[in-house]
């Protein structure tokens, strides 16, 4: 779908996904060729190159990190107010292209209550050299707002609601989920702008 998608043109800025798709190092060397950015949500024991050409531990490599490479930033908006956490970056070895660089990214949370120990999550992340830490964090916080969008289509047009075990009926089934989803949110922005409503269709006997 990622191949017909960007064979088609379909604007993509950055590329974000959870763990399952983190770990795929295919999906990573596909997205460098074809030139598309990505923050990828990886496991603590997911394996990098380094700078020096070693294979480490992500989760090694951040808690070798100096407090001062923690910077908090928002991951976005949520329920509660903006979605406070410290993240940090390391570089890591380079691919091909020398205009691009890869890192690794931690978001750590910030203890409400005395001897609380944080939650760490990591990703693996390519981009434009000059791509900085706020722009990496963005793109990690945009995946509440896709889960979000995913959540809201289950609820309000059956995403999940398929019993099919062929892949078209799949694909034809998640298809028009969200194009009725894509309707639906239309329709209700448009509602709170105050914008005009499409008229009901009539039936005639």
């Amino acid at each position: 779908m990622l191949d017909r998608a960007v064979d088609a043109g379909m604007p993509a800025g950055w590329l974000t996904a959870d763990e399952v798709y983190g770990q795929d190092r295919r999906l990573r060397i596909w997205c460098e060729q074809r030139g598309l950015p990505y923050v990828l949500a990886t496991r603590s024991n997911d394996t990098v190159a380094t700078v020096d050409w070693r294979q480490r531990h992500v989760r090694a490599l951040i808690a070798e990190l100096p407090a001062t490479a923690w910077t908090r930033y928002s991951a976005g908006a949520g329920v509660h107010g903006q979605r406070l956490y410290d993240w940090a970056r390391l570089e890591l070895l380079a691919g091909l292209d020398s205009s691009w660089a890869r890192w690794v990214l931690a978001r750590r949370s910030i203890p409400t209550e005395p001897g609380e120990e944080p939650e760490l999550a990591y990703y693996v992340c390519a981009g434009p050299a000059d791509t900085s830490l706020a722009q990496l964090v963005t793109v990690a916080g945009g995946r509440w707002r896709i889960e979000e969008c995913f959540q809201a289509a289950k609820n309000e047009a059956g995403l999940a609601s398929y019993q099919v075990r062929d892949y078209t009926a799949w694909y034809r089934h998640i298809t028009l989920a969200m194009l009725a989803h894509a309707y639906l949110s239309a329709t209700r922005a448009t509602a709170e702008k105050g914008g005009p409503q499409p008229e009901p269709a009539s039936s005639s006997r």
